[in-house]
């Protein structure tokens, strides 16, 4: 039976790459003396990690990816919400409505890999 290293390292490697931000920004906040807002942000880091973790196809081969992406990406969503709460809303970072068709490509893979189940390599 082969490991599908590379799988697993995609998976795992390409969230955490996908939070990096969470935790930089919170660190950011912290020395700049916002603890309540770096704090939630650590707060996310770490749910994001255990989700990351927990959720990994090969724990439940059975399952769609999308259901198994769903968690992680309620929580990148609301790290969104909450870096806007954090630096002073979309007003003050100069964002409109029209800046939220930005997060589409991040639902690409929902469409590219959602159908798929770490079981289905092997069928």
């Amino acid at each position: 039976m082969e490991k599908r290293t590379g799988e697993k390292v995609g998976w795992v490697g390409g969230w955490l790459g996908g939070f990096i931000w969470v935790l930089l920004l919170s660190v950011v906040l912290l020395v700049q003396g916002k603890q309540a807002e770096g704090i939630v942000g650590l707060v996310l880091e770490c749910i994001a990690v255990v989700l990351i973790l927990r959720t990994a196809p090969w724990k439940h081969p059975n399952t769609a990816y999308w259901k198994l992406m769903i968690p992680v990406y309620v929580i990148l969503f609301g790290s969104v919400l909450w870096a806007l709460w954090s630096l002073g809303g979309a007003e003050e970072l100069g964002l409109n409505w029209w800046n939220a068709f930005l997060v589409f490509p991040l639902l690409i893979p929902l469409g590219t890999a959602g159908q798929r189940r770490w079981n289905h390599h092997d069928a």
